[in-house]
């Protein structure tokens, strides 16, 4: 059985990566959807095109790594493509915040993505695909939101390793690193309407963003940034010294 899988699948980009990823991988002919929310992957599962497995799994728990590895086991499928879509990030002082919901942050967008990576791998045939979801936060440190901006940074690095790693297998991993989008992560993570950079940027298009990051992984490429302004700051951010951009990039 070749299947994909999609952690963070019950609503935002890893809806629409599950919506959009039988036009772009049609050799794939079923879909895991992993997240907490039960009822919202049964949803997404009934929309889509391709048989759908719904697994209800709190990745900040470790048992969840143990439920997906049994059932990899269990199945021995072919993986042909993983997207660890999952993450969280909160707007606060660190210290002034609730520690909870900071290593909340270390939990999903590092242990998490770690963990099912890891546990993926071994059923990633020749010519596989990994996708990561960073950020453009992975560019340069957010205060505010440092916590974030660095689990973000460590996606973004770890991308690129895993990607010179896996060449041998002849599996390749993509980092989409997206500007703010219309999503529940904003209003989760305390930013609507308390954070002033939030509201000066553009924000990027959800759709296009599934749509590019699926051709940008079929094309193996490492580092995937949408939109030309976005692109240009990743630029500045490499040749700017990182005490200098800091001042600017305050959340």
């Amino acid at each position: 059985m070749k299947i994909a899988i999609i952690t963070g699948a019950s609503s935002g980009l890893g809806r629409e990566f599950a919506r959009q990823l039988a036009a772009e991988y049609p050799e794939v002919e079923q879909i895991w959807l992993i997240a907490r929310r039960r009822e919202r992957l049964e949803e997404v599962a009934a929309s889509l095109s391709r048989p759908a497995v719904c697994l209800a799994l709190d990745l900040c728990d470790p048992m969840s790594f143990t439920v997906l590895q049994q059932k990899l086991l269990s199945e021995e499928p072919e993986v042909r493509l993983l997207i660890n879509n999952a993450g969280c990030g909160y707007l606060g002082y660190l210290g002034e915040t609730d520690t909870t919901v900071q290593t909340r942050m270390i939990d999903l967008n590092l242990r998490a993505l770690t963990a099912i990576t890891s546990l993926t791998i071994p059923y990633i045939p020749r010519g596989g695909r990994i996708i990561n979801v960073s950020s453009i936060a992975s560019f340069c440190p957010n205060p505010r939101m440092t916590v974030y901006s660095a689990t973000k940074a460590f996606v973004s690095h770890f991308t690129v390793g895993l990607n010179e790693e896996l060449r041998r297998k002849g599996v390749s991993a993509t980092a989409v690193c997206p500007g703010p989008m219309a999503t529940e992560f904003c209003d989760v993570g305390n930013i609507t309407g308390n954070s002033k950079m939030f509201e000066l940027l553009p924000y990027c298009d959800q759709v296009r963003v599934a749509h590019g990051t699926l051709l940008a992984a079929k094309r193996r490429r490492t580092i995937y940034t949408p939109t030309m302004l976005y692109k240009t700051l990743r630029l500045l951010a490499k040749l700017t010294p990182v005490k200098l951009a800091v001042k600017f990039t305050g959340t």
